[in-house]
């Protein structure tokens, strides 16, 4: 390996598949950058790696076009959200507190 390179990956998932990628990538490569170059969107029609939340480990990254990887750093391209998880509890609380009220 080239002392310039560094070896990351990169991984996607959705409900019913996944695909994580090792590669090759120059030194002082972005998060941003590097899920472009794994041309993940050849493996998943519609992904838009230009604009899609991005992680790392699990750790959601605030600023991908500026954050430089590691050696053996994993970047993780995250689904946008369908609906708002607090709207989705807000939802579910009020659906349970009418099925008690019924139930009463």
């Amino acid at each position: 390996m080239d002392k310039s390179t560094i070896g990351i990956e990169v991984a996607y998932a959705l409900a019913d598949r996944q695909k994580l990628l090792r590669l090759q990538v120059p030194g002082g490569t972005t998060v941003r950058q590097a899920a472009l170059m794994s041309g993940m969107d050849g493996y998943f029609p519609g992904l838009d790696l230009s604009s899609c939340p991005l992680g790392i480990f699990g750790k959601a990254v605030s600023q991908p076009q500026e954050r430089v990887l590691l050696e053996g750093e994993r970047v993780e391209i995250y689904r946008s959200l369908l609906a708002d998880p607090k709207e989705v509890r807000k939802l579910r609380a009020e659906k349970a507190a009418k099925a008690k009220a019924l139930g009463d």
